[in-house]
């Protein structure tokens, strides 16, 4: 599970940072190498879910997005210097529980 959790957190990261990246080149005219480099990141985002150990594609994305959640807030919070309120923080923890489930749960 470590695994699983360490590449949820490497997806996410540089789904973020190649997203932030380009979001500064198109939105707030940083040079054109802000673009190329976060749309390299966001091609190797995409590659990142397929070294998961799990055997379901969907169940893989839905559990990412919850963790994605999260660490959208905390990128929100340390890099954007948007603090998240307390229904961000109730939000975020609805998300994990629902990713916990769809990891923990006993299945055939």
């Amino acid at each position: 599970m470590f695994i699983a959790i360490l590449l949820f957190i490497i997806a996410g990261l540089a789904e973020i940072g190649g997203g932030y990246l380009v979001w500064l080149w198109l939105k707030e005219s940083k040079p054109l190498w802000y673009g190329i480099i976060g749309s390299i990141i966001l091609i190797v985002y995409g590659i990142i879910p397929t070294l998961q150990s799990f055997p379901s594609f969907g169940r893989v994305y839905a559990a990412y997005g919850g963790v994605f959640i999260l660490l959208a807030l905390f990128w929100g919070w340390l890099v954007d210097k948007k603090t998240p309120d307390f229904y961000d923080w109730v939000g975020a923890a609805v998300c994990v529980i629902g990713v916990s489930i769809i990891l923990c749960a006993p299945r055939n």
